[in-house]
């Protein structure tokens, strides 16, 4: 039959581990749920609960693999709600998987019936989770060495208007603000492969400007060319154009683009030697 939460997944006298990855949800129960029930309900519903006993919680250990809500504290000034602290055991997310560790914790359980409110405040990653991620494959340093520029800050800029120039237009754009003195220019986020822009077309005429302005300046110059694209197998066919140009510098809409794209398209960066950046949807 139907078991309350509580009774399995509300543990007041756990100790979290140095390897728990911890979540705090803000929470506002339905009326008559006490907020026991509920912050034990989010952390069922993002681990291994589900509404009733089945048969095949006898296969596994829960007590291995469950999530597990161990302190709830009221909010100060503010009805009926609480911040539920939930602890979830390592084994639960698979390794560099930045996609499976918010389909867990954020996943279903926003849905829950439960709940009058839900929201994710703060996460807290263990670095036994981060470093099964590959970050970043070089930093300032590097950049600074391909760039052959020291002892000052890079200085770039975004080319405006950001939609409705020609590609012949925009690598003009281009062209000025290398030849002016700008280490590197940059792709507008909502510039991908409009019609009166296409993809390659600015591909073309960008590293067209970049080896004018190098070859004027007798300096390195860079461009942040946006590969994002509609498909993974799109972004990636880009990034090899971009190589082939040789123009050093991609980037990619990773919020709007998703985690998985953005990790497929660094990993190709990572392995082909080039600079990845990501922006868009920040403030969000």
């Amino acid at each position: 039959g139907v078991k309350d939460y509580k009774l399995t997944y509300y543990t007041p006298e756990y100790e979290t581990k140095d390897t728990d990855i911890l979540a705090a949800f803000r929470v506002t129960p339905q009326p008559g749920v006490p907020p026991e029930e509920a912050g034990a309900a989010v952390a069922a519903e993002s681990s291994t609960g589900t509404w009733t006993t089945v048969w095949t919680d006898g296969l596994t250990s829960l007590d291995r693999y469950k999530g597990r809500c161990y302190h709830i504290e009221p909010v100060p000034g503010e009805e009926d709600q609480y911040i539920c602290y939930v602890a979830y055991p390592l084994d639960l997310f698979e390794e560099g998987s930045v996609t499976n560790m918010f389909t867990s914790i954020v996943g279903n359980v926003f849905g829950f019936k439960a709940l009058r409110a839900l929201r994710l405040e703060d996460l807290r990653i263990p670095p036994a989770y981060a470093k099964t991620f590959h970050g970043p494959p070089h930093g300032i340093q590097v950049e600074r060495d391909k760039l052959n520029k020291y002892g000052r800050p890079l200085l770039g800029c975004t080319i405006k208007p950001k939609l409705g120039l020609s590609a012949k237009n925009y690598g003009r754009a281009c062209y000025e603000c290398l030849r002016g003195g700008l280490d590197f220019t940059k792709d507008d986020e909502n510039v991908n492969s409009q019609p009166f822009m296409r993809w390659r077309d600015r591909f073309v005429f960008v590293a067209e400007a970049i080896y004018k302005a190098q070859a004027e300046t007798g300096e390195i110059k860079g461009h942040y060319l946006n590969a994002t694209a509609g498909t993974c197998e799109e972004m990636i066919k880009r990034a090899v154009f971009a190589r082939e140009l040789g123009v050093p510098i991609i980037m990619h809409d990773y919020l709007t683009g998703g985690f998985t794209a953005n990790t497929s398209l660094s990993n190709y960066c990572r392995d082909n030697g080039y600079f990845f950046t990501f922006t868009s949807m920040h403030a969000v």
